[in-house]
């Protein structure tokens, strides 16, 4: 090894991941690399070994001998990359494949992207479980002669000829006692289904093939049923209702990525829900990199269960994160504006579905008006209120037909703020505008409060509560006629406002006159 070997991988074993189980993703999706990269020698060349061999991956467990064997038929490795690529930390045999295929064909290294093991320290995360290590490999090249190395993850490794019939690379992994959940087929599969479901070449475990290979994501929308969106999100949050709606997203510009979203029927899904955190499931060539991502939604958009997948995207060097850029904003901002875009289509062509959305997650949508200022003008076509002039139990009425509904002496969007129906539909607030003829909102979740900050106006229509003091009301002949009842004298009435403000005390903040209520 070289020098720093023993204190680097001290570092990668013990501090640079975060689950032991990412040692086996690592296995895999080195495995995958070669054969990509067996795959890709073979378009142009069919001289070597085993031209016929089926390209995938093998995993084997042995609980006497206590070892777990990972054995694929990809490009292989002969003595000198051994050397190289295991011997030496973060010096990758994909990265230099890479930069040898880019400099020679830029499109050709652009279809490549499949290979992900660029960082070149995936490898040795097998050293958190395995107390040594033996891969034997034998390159791809006809003439080519099979090697051994060996090591404890000290100090030194061995390296050795040595009998290996076919072309690609076998990794036995020696468990460490405390590692031996990973001889248990079950566990495996659990990790594989986890991580590398859509690895593309087979992953066979006793025999039989344990990952799905094609990422649903990825395939074309017309290809699709709904059938098919519907069983993966099944399977993807264990709910089995039927999702409220899905949106599938292919984009090649600014950025690569592909997306498959969805928003379920209700926010409560109950105790078998899988989500244990709210987030995007975070995937770069297909490899999963992070349960519950956030940089791609505001929080607002929390409800939302789905995947986003991405050439392009910069991990740090355990591969468990992806880095703040750019690149990350613009894919969220596409996202967003997608999403919103759907709902936006769904309100309009399907009122009565989008109502049993925004029953679910209506106060979402408010509490992003009130946090994200820059949504607003997004977020407010979206809203549903119940109204002096809605009817029955269900919110329905947007800002959109209130102002539609609007007289034409009338320049302000009136709303009450309540508790909850019945305190709105009473207050005596509304008495005026009841005589009038004019519509108010009634606000009635504790949020409405908070995203009125934001809310302050809409289509040019200021927002304003009906208990404003220096509110002035539209001229009505028949609401008028209501107040021209002789009104008491200056000094008669101070007694009786200092009447009610003395025995109402600190329960109130000020009593005064007011020029619209129309009913004792």
């Amino acid at each position: 090894f070289q020098a720093e070997i023993q204190q680097l991988l001290r570092i990668l074993v013990h501090s640079l991941y975060t689950q032991k189980e990412i040692f086996l993703r690592e296995l895999i999706s080195n495995a995958s690399d070669a054969l990509n990269r067996v795959q890709f020698e073979m378009l142009t060349n069919a001289d070597v070994l085993d031209p016929d061999a089926e390209l995938g991956i093998w995993i084997a467990v042995d609980k006497d001998a206590r070892t777990l064997t990972i054995t694929d038929t990809g490009i292989g490795m002969d003595r000198d990359e051994l050397i190289d690529n295991l011997g030496t930390i973060a010096q990758s045999g994909a990265a230099r494949f890479l930069q040898r295929l880019q400099d020679a064909a830029p499109d050709s290294a652009a279809r490549m992207t499949d290979l992900i093991g660029q960082f070149g320290v995936g490898f040795y995360s097998v050293f958190m479980v395995a107390e040594r290590v033996r891969v034997v490999s034998r390159s791809a090249r006809p003439d080519a002669t099979a090697w051994a190395w060996t090591s404890d993850g000290s100090t030194t490794y061995t390296i050795e000829p040595a009998d290996k019939a076919t072309r690609g690379t076998e990794i036995t992994v020696f468990l460490k006692e405390d590692a031996e959940e990973f001889l248990r087929p079950y566990r495996l599969r659990e990790v594989i289904k986890t991580h590398s479901d859509f690895i593309p070449f087979p992953i066979r475990l006793d025999g039989e093939i344990v990952n799905q290979r094609t990422a649903i994501w990825r395939r074309p929308a017309a290809e699709l049923s709904e059938d098919d969106y519907r069983s993966f999100y099944n399977q993807l949050t264990l709910d089995f209702q039927d999702p409220l709606l899905h949106l599938h997203i292919a984009s090649d510009a600014p950025v690569q990525f592909y997306s498959l979203l969805y928003v379920p029927s209700r926010a409560n899904r109950g105790i078998l829900s899988a989500r244990t955190d709210h987030g995007l499931k975070l995937y770069v060539r297909k490899v999963l990199i992070q349960q519950h991502n956030k940089d791609f939604l505001p929080h607002y958009l929390r409800f939302v269960d789905g995947v986003v997948d991405s050439e392009d995207l910069p991990l740090n060097v355990a591969r468990e994160s992806i880095q703040a850029t750019r690149m990350i904003k613009r894919i969220g901002a596409s996202i967003k504006g997608k999403l919103l875009g759907e709902l936006e289509h769904l309100a309009e062509t399907d009122p009565a579905r989008y109502l049993e959305f925004w029953r679910e997650f209506g106060v979402f949508l408010k509490e992003g008006i009130a946090t994200e200022p820059d949504d607003v003008e997004r977020l407010a076509p979206l809203l549903r209120f119940h109204s002096t002039l809605s009817d029955g139990e269900q919110p329905t009425v947007s800002l959109r037909d209130y102002v539609g509904r609007m007289a034409d002496d009338q320049n302000e969007i009136y709303y009450v703020l309540a508790d909850d129906l019945k305190s709105a539909a009473s207050s005596p607030h509304l008495d005026p505008f009841k005589a009038r003829g004019l519509e108010v909102l009634y606000m009635i979740d504790t949020v409405d409060s908070f995203m009125l900050l934001n809310l302050r106006e809409f289509d040019g229509k200021r927002l304003r509560n009906v208990d404003d003091a220096g509110l002035e009301l539209p001229q009505r002949e028949e609401a008028d006629a209501e107040s021209d009842r002789p009104a008491l004298d200056d000094d008669t009435f101070e007694q009786v406002r200092k009447r009610f403000a003395d025995v109402l005390g600190e329960r109130v903040l000020e009593v005064r006159a007011s020029q619209l209520l129309t009913e004792n």
